[in-house]
């Protein structure tokens, strides 16, 4: 009796397992079964749009941040919705690059060719932007993989989780701790400003309050001003380094010691004796800077995972697929019954087991 009762623990325990919001882990190989060339159909993919688009780059890695800080990452920035309710719809989020969106759907298209209804949307952006990042001449770094993708998608959640243009430094921690990355991580991340563009009204308050920004310097100011004239058309963008501005590298560091930082919440990093210190190593150092922030995407590529029961594999990277997902829900319930009849089967035979033998001919319906 008491074997019995280890076996239907086992099975319950594998049951839970199969089912609870935390099966599964993030791995590196994760696909090395089901879909081999995975990471080499991605870096196709997105190397072709790379070549074919100059702001594919700092696109994808901006898709990639704003869809981890809202749900987790888990492809939720990529939902269209028809009541445009969804993620992509907020206000913070309407000035993402169609290229960053084009990217991701030209490499699941890749993937799909190969693997069709393996590889989740939120593990093709998470490739995809390690292979932005070494084209941009980035460092290089392993993506650990398993995400499913998320079955919500609000635009109203969307304004709270992002970090703000205008944040001090307290107000960029808060918001950075809250998926368990710290000071140093958030100053790491901070270096993807190294490359991409901000659209004026990000930075004009800056310029035509009552005073220009005494944070800013004199000259780089006089350049903004002609740069984003007062009343300008909002959908002027001046670059968020406006030295290298497609090339992943630590000069974003060195401007902002430079009073070169364009928005508040980067010059900041600087003028706060709490954070200054790190600013100055990663300006004087690019390689310490390289080593942060792999070590910080990876650990944000982490956040709010779903796994289980919690995600789903979309093979349209618009559109919820539950339907997918409660397939997989009836396999891994076909699986678990034979089991548990596999294991009653052999205690009824091998040890002439009576209450295993009535178990078996009740779940056979054979009375």
């Amino acid at each position: 009796m008491e074997k019995i009762m280890r076996i239907v623990f086992m099975v319950l325990a594998m049951v839970f397992m199969m089912f609870s919001s935390g099966e599964g882990q993030l791995v590196e190989n994760f696909y090395v079964s089901s879909c081999p060339n995975v990471e080499l159909l991605v870096s196709q993919a997105v190397t072709n749009k790379f070549t074919q688009t100059i702001t594919t780059g700092q696109a994808t890695l901006r898709l990639f941040l704003h869809d981890c800080f809202v749900e987790g990452c888990d492809a939720s920035i990529m939902i269209a919705s028809p009541n445009g309710d969804a993620e992509r719809d907020a206000k913070e989020n309407l000035s993402l690059p169609g290229d960053g969106f084009d990217t991701i759907i030209k490499a699941k298209e890749a993937v799909e060719a190969f693997c069709p209804g393996v590889v989740s949307c939120a593990d093709i952006i998470a490739l995809a932007t390690r292979d932005v990042i070494v084209l941009l001449g980035g460092p290089s770094f392993t993506v650990e993989l398993g995400r499913k993708d998320g079955l919500t998608s609000k635009a109203s959640n969307v304004e709270q989780n992002l970090p703000k243009p205008t944040f001090n430094l307290n107000q960029l921690n808060t918001i950075f701790s809250k998926h368990n990355l710290t000071q140093t991580d958030m100053i790491a991340l901070s270096g993807a400003h190294t490359i991409g563009f901000s659209h004026c009204d990000q930075f004009t308050d800056r310029l035509y309050s009552s005073q220009v920004d005494p944070t800013l310097n004199p000259s780089y100011a006089q350049e903004l001003m002609t740069g984003c004239p007062r009343n300008v058309d909002p959908e002027i963008v001046l670059p968020l380094d406006p030295q290298t501005q497609f090339v992943f590298d630590n000069i974003y560091y060195q401007n902002l010691v430079n009073g070169k930082g364009l928005l508040s919440s980067d010059q900041v990093l600087f003028n706060d004796e709490a954070s200054k210190s790190k600013v100055v190593e990663f300006a004087n150092d690019g390689g310490k800077f390289f080593d942060a922030f792999v070590v910080a995407i990876k650990k944000l590529g982490r956040v709010g995972v779903k796994t289980g029961k919690d995600g789903d594999i979309r093979r349209d990277l618009y559109v919820y697929s539950q339907n997918n997902n409660n397939n997989n829900n009836l396999i891994c319930m076909f699986i678990v019954m034979v089991i548990y009849l596999n294991l009653l089967f052999i205690l009824m035979f091998s040890k002439g087991n009576r209450f295993a033998y009535i178990c078996f001919k009740l779940i056979a319906c054979d009375h």
